[in-house]
């Protein structure tokens, strides 16, 4: 498959391979851009951003919508293309595709209720003859930096606002899953998107992200990935907005007041989709002592019942991890916990990049599975004592992006919603729960800035205040 620059399919000199995570065969080849090639999509984006500017609201609506409905047209063909390059299962490739054609459209809506707001200028003693209003004008360019785990929907939260905003756009996908992020540049295309509001530009995070994070035309940076490359970026950035939805190692909280094997359930499930390769993926459950055992017995025997394999099979629940290296380290995460005294529940094994879904009781605060990010399916149980104690082990994290609390008692709910230091409190869920129109993003090395497509939106633009002082004659 060939990038998009400005509308064209656009080779390089170089090009890199795609594998499938299960069996590593090469699924296709991408270009490697050069210098020169990222230059000429910034040069495009420039010009694509006074086209879009002029866009009207209406129109950049209907675009987004109808691509909303052409995504839903190609669900099978998007789903293979991902779960191949991705390792996810079909099932969770189709559920993937469904939700981006719900961010579509969400984003469509946006692009028309676009405005500003009514300024009381008269509420200063010097504004009395003076009344005024802002505008919400586009950023120009903003540069989309997408990870492998959800290369479709992550791309249109960050794509989709930006253009029912008014700005243009380079998507530059991980290099390990770009044919599915190729495909939806396409469909915007053809859904009549002007074709330099748009560019999709394949390469190395070195080459090709240095340069547009470094460049002076991006007047934005939005990126998803590990708090290490985005603190990077941001150094890197200068001045411009960016927007930053980095890591995490999400908790859930179980207490004695609640449905416990439902709340084990919900755990172990999304302890282990994608291969736990979700941001807010459970990956530490602290559980009442009073009910740990019920907990953690119910938890194993989801678990166990997990089939792990060839994500390209439809009976498969759990596919392979990105690559063999990943699925390696994360091995050697457990076998580190172990050594620090943690127990193993259940799993452990690794059979190239299929690592079998795993629980490990009693991992210490020292223990990479519990201080970093897993991104792997593994799940951390302990118990507690108390709330407060809960709580306390969740905020000890340098991360904080969602989490969750089971409990059907309202006090409790609400201290946890107040006092847990995150983006996002799920009471009665695991923190793995998102819906694409919600705000999403987190404190602390989680990053910063918010997606769901209204609250982007306000990200991708600027105000612009209009003051109008009344005519003495």
């Amino acid at each position: 498959m060939k990038m998009l620059i400005g509308g064209r399919e656009v080779d390089a000199g170089r090009s890199i391979e795609v594998a499938n995570p299960y069996d590593g065969s090469v699924i296709d080849t991408v270009p490697d851009a050069t210098e020169e090639q990222v230059d000429r999509a910034l040069a495009v984006a420039q010009e694509g951003a006074a086209v879009m500017e002029a866009l009207p609201r209406f129109d950049r609506s209907e675009i987004l919508a109808r691509a909303s409905r052409m995504v839903g047209d190609r669900i099978e063909e998007l789903a293979r293309t991902m779960a191949s390059e991705v390792g996810k299962t079909l099932r969770e490739a189709r559920g993937e595709v469904s939700r981006t054609v719900q961010t579509l459209a969400v984003s469509a809506e946006e692009a028309r209720r676009l405005a500003g707001e009514v300024v009381p200028f008269d509420g200063a003693p010097t504004g009395k003859d003076r009344f005024g209003f802002t505008l919400r004008v586009p950023l120009g360019v903003v540069v989309a930096i997408t990870p492998f785990n959800f290369p479709l929907n992550l791309a249109a939260h960050k794509v989709a606002p930006a253009l029912a905003a008014g700005n243009a756009v380079i998507l530059k996908p991980a290099s390990v899953t770009p044919l599915t992020d190729i495909l939806f540049g396409q469909i915007l295309y053809d859904a009549g998107l002007p074709e330099t509001a748009l560019s999709v530009v394949t390469g190395s995070g070195r080459t090709v992200g240095e340069r547009l994070v470094t460049s002076p035309v991006p007047r934005m940076i939005t990126f998803t990935g590990s708090a290490e490359v985005g603190k990077a970026i941001m150094a890197g950035a200068g001045l411009k907005k960016t927007a930053m939805e980095l890591g995490s190692n999400s908790a859930v909280i179980v207490t004695a007041h609640c449905d416990v094997e439902a709340a084990a359930e919900r755990a172990a499930r999304g302890a282990h989709a994608l291969a736990g390769q979700v941001c807010i993926s459970v990956q530490r459950a602290l559980v009442d002592e009073s009910v740990f055992d019920r907990f953690l017995e119910r938890a194993v025997a989801v678990t166990s019942s997990l089939e792990a394999g060839d994500q390209l099979d439809e009976a498969t629940d759990v596919g392979p991890m990105i690559e063999e290296k990943e699925a390696r380290r994360a091995e050697s995460w457990i076998e580190e916990a172990r050594s620090l005294g943690a127990g193993l529940a259940v799993g452990g094994e690794r059979e190239g990049s299929l690592l079998a879904p795993s629980i490990l009781t009693g991992v210490p605060d020292e223990a990479r599975l519990w201080k970093d990010e897993a991104f792997a399916p593994v799940l951390s149980v302990r118990p507690f004592a108390t709330l407060d104690q809960a709580i306390a082990d969740v905020n000890r994290s340098r991360y904080g992006l969602q989490a969750g609390i089971y409990t059907d008692r309202l006090d409790e709910a609400l201290t946890a919603a107040r006092a847990i230091r995150c983006g996002g409190v799920m009471v009665n869920d695991v923190p793995a729960f998102r819906v694409d129109l919600m705000p999403y993003g987190g404190e602390k090395d989680s990053g910063l800035g918010r997606e769901g497509p209204k609250y982007a939106v306000e990200e991708m633009t600027e105000i612009r205040v209009i003051g109008i002082r009344r005519a003495s004659r």
